[in-house]
């Protein structure tokens, strides 16, 4: 592991419908101080319990050899479209997020910054500059297939926030319940079935979007042999690298 640089040390917090995943990140070279840790989401997940179980992950943080001043601003990847900090929707979580004002309600319980961001554009930050794009110019489009399907947009290195194409409709239906990894579980698809309808999807998205690039993330990921070599696009597709640690790298990008 390389030696962090403490003036750069950021907190990074992915919260998720299931799990909390957290650790500390030196933000001048993307690396994590040590493997993130996990701690299950409360449920309900409304804004009462995931404040105290943020303030509880920033606790243990704030105990480890290599945490960062405890004054320093913690970044927060959440499931939502976020518009300067608040919350306007809610995927996987209590319906009472919407319209929170999340960084202030955060700011809140831990009496220090916080920044927050939208899950899926906090992989894809992370994913650009750290990962499987990093150096890439031009129109990256990050694919995470997972529960739903997430997105992000970067053009030349920024970010277009907030981008739902698992809301995409393909053939009358949204894209996330015809073509997420946890839909291809749910329905025992074979490999091949799979590729079938995500190589629908992707075309579209390709049509519409005209990418330079393309990451297709998410737990799926770890398998792309799989599924990947089945895909025909014009545009160039990889798998992430970073995995599930994107969305910490990405969230405490934001604050570095």
């Amino acid at each position: 592991m390389a030696k962090m640089t403490p003036d750069s040390l950021r907190i990074g917090i992915d919260i998720g419908g299931t799990a909390i995943k957290y650790g500390v990140v030196d933000t001048a070279t993307g690396t994590l101080s040590r493997p993130i840790a996990q701690q299950r989401t409360p449920q309900p997940a409304n804004p009462a319990a995931i404040a105290e179980a943020v303030r509880a992950v920033v606790a243990d943080v704030q105990s480890w050899e290599t945490a960062p001043s405890q004054f320093a601003a913690v970044g927060v990847a959440f499931p939502a479209i976020i518009r300067q900090g608040i919350a306007c929707s809610a995927a996987n979580i209590s319906d009472e997020w919407i319209g929170q004002k999340v960084e202030i309600l955060l700011e809140e319980a831990l009496q220090r910054p916080v920044r927050v961001i939208n899950d899926a554009d906090a992989a894809g930050l992370a994913e650009t500059t750290r990962g499987a794009g990093k150096g890439h110019k031009g129109v990256v489009l990050i694919l995470t297939l997972g529960t739903g399907i997430g997105s992000a947009l970067m053009i030349d290195g920024k970010l277009v926030p907030n981008l739902e194409l698992g809301h995409l409709e393909v053939g009358g239906l949204k894209a996330e319940t015809t073509t997420s990894a946890v839909v291809r579980e749910n329905e025992g698809l074979s490999w091949i079935e799979y590729s079938s309808r995500l190589q629908r999807y992707l075309s579209r998205v390709e049509f519409l979007f005209s990418p330079d690039l393309i990451i297709i993330g998410g737990g799926i990921s770890v398998r792309y042999e799989e599924f990947l070599p089945q895909i025909l696009l014009a545009t160039p597709i990889r798998p992430a690298q970073l995995h599930n640690s994107a969305g910490v790298i990405g969230a405490a990008q934001i604050v570095g």
